[in-house]
């Protein structure tokens, strides 16, 4: 139910991102889903890739620093107040989502929103037995 996502830091300069794309792209690697957070001096790149690890190796031989870290991907109702329920799952348990973005595609007629949490299992955990559709890893990165 975790999904891989690496996170590169950059310098906050014209090229950088061009060349991460640049460096997956040469490597056959499928960006699937990104979030950018910026301060003046560094950027925090963070990707779901279809093949983290060959990502992971080609970024660091090109001198970027890496981290991989795990995720959840979950399927949110695409209406209105679809996103304050999944939320509301969350709240009731005390999970504190430390960061989320929007995935590419949609599943299943539904948004996709990758999420970090303080305590991944617990919310997992808690979506499901809430009837909410956590999405496998392999699920994600075939999406």
């Amino acid at each position: 139910m975790k999904v891989e996502q690496i996170s590169i830091f950059i310098e906050n300069k014209s090229g950088r991102l061009a060349e991460v794309s640049r460096v997956l792209g040469e490597a056959k690697v499928n960006i699937r889903a990104l979030s950018l957070a910026d301060t003046s001096d560094f950027g925090i790149l963070r990707l779901i890739v279809d093949r983290t690890d060959e990502a992971r190796k080609v970024l660091q031989a090109h001198n970027f620093t890496v981290n991989k870290t795990e995720v959840v991907a979950v399927e949110v109702p695409d209406r209105p107040a679809g996103l304050a329920e999944i939320l509301q799952i969350l709240d009731d348990v005390q999970i504190n989502v430390e960061y989320m973005y929007a995935f590419v595609e949609r599943c299943s007629g539904n948004a996709v929103i990758i999420f970090r949490f303080d305590n991944v299992d617990e919310a997992i955990a808690a979506l499901l037995g809430r009837g909410v559709n956590v999405l496998k890893g392999e699920q994600v990165y075939e999406l």
